[in-house]
């Protein structure tokens, strides 16, 4: 499974994921959304009997009749690719894949019941193999998730929306939905991203893929570190007017900027949690059932929170003083409260009032009880 064919050179050895749950590596808003939809009642034949509303029938035989199916016998090196991201993930059933005809390089994961990948001539030309085993990990990490229940809704929603856009409000309520779900659909690509590094093990191969992706096929004329610095200054950059303008340009998109994407991963890479899946400590398929929806959500809520406490963007940074003051003058109030209430009595080893430790974020205070919550969420 880990043999590079070309020239029958062995490849390096790769660590494999037996029965890894896809929460393993999903973004914590990706997850909680994809385990609260997984606990509905009759959610499988409901999605099922959605998705035969769409051309998904149609798309599968469209790839069938116009496309090249990799197989032994075409693109034989990017079906070894392939069964190896699937050997790796563990996933059993390894989805057809299609190379078509197209010079912008992409790549899909369509399909609820039996997925297919579908990977451009543009994106076949632009990378090396090390980059390619992460795209495809990345599509098979769709495929373990299910992300397609996202791209279904979302085809749905969009197509319902254009025919009931002659009624009076009637595409407020889907346009609200779907701004959600292009959300949950841009964690799940953060998602992929990190199966692709699971799969491929090469955080520098991962970075490259990202960087040609964005500008093309010059590695020479291109730095991974420069590229990273491009998302920090674009994270921090210009003041809240900017901010406004980054969020109504990502809100249509279902994908995340290129350097952001970058700079997740990167950021990743380096955590405990990518640490502890390497050393074979992680969620098994077969706890999934077990999941809990709220602790799920915390966890989402618990990233949110963190988020814009240590953004530097200033619209979040914004958010998180006013947040922070909101707490602050919470806590000062409480204590006079309890200072009136208590009868403002001071103690006799420091001569301080009852609950004064709030000015300094002491224990019942609130405010630091939230703050810790926050940074540990």
């Amino acid at each position: 499974m880990t043999e590079n064919h070309q020239g029958n050179v062995p490849s390096r050895q790769r660590k494999r994921f037996p029965g890894i749950s896809s929460r393993a590596y999903e973004h914590p808003a990706d997850r909680s959304a994809l385990v609260a939809l997984r606990k509905l009642s009759g959610f499988d034949t409901a999605f099922k009997a959605l998705s035969g509303l769409l051309p998904e029938r149609s798309l599968r035989l469209l790839y069938l009749s116009d496309s090249v199916r990799v197989s032994d016998a075409q693109f034989s090196q990017l079906n070894d690719m392939l069964r190896d991201a699937c050997y790796i993930l563990d996933l059993e059933k390894v989805p057809s894949m299609y190379v078509t005809q197209d010079p912008k390089p992409n790549a899909m994961c369509i399909g609820m019941d039996e997925p297919i990948i579908v990977v451009t001539t543009g994106l076949v030309e632009l990378l090396d193999e090390e980059e390619m085993r992460a795209v495809i990990g990345h599509e098979v990490g769709h495929a373990l998730s299910g992300h397609a229940v996202y791209r279904t809704i979302l085809l749905f929603l969009t197509s319902l929306a254009l025919k009931i856009a002659w009624i009076p409000l009637g595409t407020v309520a889907i346009t609200a939905i779907v701004t959600a779900l292009r959300e949950w659909f841009r964690k799940s690509e953060l998602s992929a991203d990190r199966a692709g590094l699971l799969v491929g093990q090469d955080v520098q191969a991962s970075m490259r893929g990202l960087m040609k992706i964005a500008g093309g096929n010059h590695l020479h004329e291109m730095n991974v570190d420069a590229f990273l610095a491009q998302a920090d200054e674009y994270e921090k950059a210009g003041d809240l007017r900017d901010s406004v303008l980054k969020i109504l340009n990502v809100l249509p998109r279902t994908h995340p900027f290129t350097t952001v994407r970058a700079a997740e991963l990167k950021k990743w890479s380096e955590s405990r949690d990518h640490q502890r899946i390497m050393d074979g400590h992680y969620p098994r398929r077969s706890e999934d059932k077990d999941t809990s929806v709220t602790d799920s959500f915390r966890e989402s809520a618990g990233h949110y929170a963190d988020t814009v406490r240590t953004s530097k963007d200033p619209l979040l940074k914004l958010v998180g003083d006013i947040a922070g003051g909101a707490g602050d003058i919470a806590g000062d109030l409480g204590g006079r409260l309890r200072n009136r209430f208590g009868g403002g009595q001071t103690t006799k080893e420091t001569g301080d009032k009852p609950g004064s430790g709030a000015a300094d974020g002491g224990p019942g205070t609130g405010t630091g009880e939230a703050k810790d919550g926050q940074s540990e969420g």
